[in-house]
């Protein structure tokens, strides 16, 4: 219950509060655009760490109380956990990169890179395209997060630690 509860309230506190104050005319009074944004690359490669933490824990906590208990846990419970795990990933390691080199074009005067208007213009094009997916899937996340939040924290429908596992074939303990 602690990995979804800290899961769920990681993601609430980022999404509304934490990623909207990169973007605050305070923040970008410290940190003109586009620092700002590479402020909030480091925070958001942060939060997929993360992310990618709690999905393993939720993951070994799943087979843990597979194994020790003998409770198959519910298909859809596996199915959030490893989409949102999943879905980490594919943010982590490949959308974000591709987010900040998009970026880096895009802002190519301030990071003294060369590029063209075009090149310019396509990438700021192609920025608000990925942004709005990575906005899609974060909010994706946000909703399988409190579903299996949720269904943490429902009591099951048997006792959870009553006989010993027999997956072995060990009967009795000695």
């Amino acid at each position: 219950m602690t990995v979804a509860a800290v899961w769920f309230g990681a993601t609430v506190f980022f999404t509304f509060f934490a990623a909207p104050a990169f973007f605050t005319d305070e923040i970008k009074k410290l940190f003109p655009p586009p620092y700002n944004g590479a402020v909030a690359e480091i925070v958001v490669g942060r939060y997929f760490i993360l992310h990618c933490l709690c999905g393993f824990l939720a993951l070994a906590h799943l087979g843990a109380e597979w194994m020790y208990s003998g409770k198959v846990p519910p298909r859809l419970t596996v199915w959030l956990v490893g989409g949102v795990l999943g879905l980490s990933l594919l943010g982590g390691l490949w959308l974000q990169p591709k987010l900040k080199q998009l970026q880096r074009v895009k802002y190519a005067d301030q990071y003294r890179l060369t590029a063209t208007a075009q090149q310019r213009e396509a990438a700021a094009k192609d920025f608000g395209l990925w942004h709005g997916v990575s906005q899609t899937m974060n909010i994706m996340v946000l909703l399988s997060l409190w579903l299996y939040l949720a269904r943490v924290i429902q009591p099951g429908e048997s006792p959870r630690f009553v006989t010993p596992i027999n997956k072995f074939g060990i009967d009795q303990r000695t």
